[in-house]
């Protein structure tokens, strides 16, 4: 009996160990994405009122949470012109193209998830933040207020300012008119 009790108080002062060693080490980022896959959004896609396609939450999303990954493939800025001009060529209309920093972009026109049918809007209920998981940066989209069932998700591309106008269909009553 004297062993087993020692046995189970060295267990458990090593599980103590190795949690506060764990959570000490551990990026918050890193615990919000494992969240996120654990505790998935239900999302379906469908035709948009702003735009071609959308993402609209199946379920009601409260404020802070985190909605989805934007998920592609990590590629050089070389590498996405190229693509650019490619997907043009090929009559693709639209690319997912979306920046995480100045040397790295995601692209989800040819392998990503339902992300990149997020369309924009002047007056989002979402937005977008890089984290960083595992020196890996990723893309996650954001609840900024309450989603309610059937409504559509929504972020700011925040597109550099360019001479040529792409024009917003947002319909909000702030709207820009333009997503550049």
């Amino acid at each position: 009996p004297h062993t087993s009790t020692r046995a189970g108080s060295e267990r458990r002062s090593e599980q103590r160990r190795l949690l506060s060693s764990f959570t000490g080490s551990c990026d918050s980022d890193l615990l919000k994405f494992n969240q996120l896959k654990f505790r998935k959004k239900k999302l379906r896609f469908c035709k948009s009122h702003i735009h071609d396609w959308g993402l609209f939450a199946m379920e009601p999303i409260a404020a802070d949470e985190m909605v989805i990954e934007y998920v592609g493939q990590n590629i050089r800025q070389v590498i996405a012109d190229m693509r650019e001009k490619r997907y043009e060529d090929e009559g693709i209309g639209s690319s997912y193209m979306f920046r995480v920093d100045h040397d790295t972009i995601i692209d989800a026109t040819k392998c990503g998830n339902f992300a990149r049918f997020i369309n924009h809007s002047c007056n989002p209920n979402c937005y977008a933040k890089v984290i960083t998981v595992e020196s890996q940066k990723k893309i996650v989209i954001y609840s900024k207020q309450y989603i309610n069932v059937n409504e559509e998700i929504t972020y700011d591309y925040k597109f550099p300012i360019e001479d040529v106008k792409i024009p917003c269909l947002c319909g909000a009553e702030n709207c820009r008119g333009t997503l550049n």
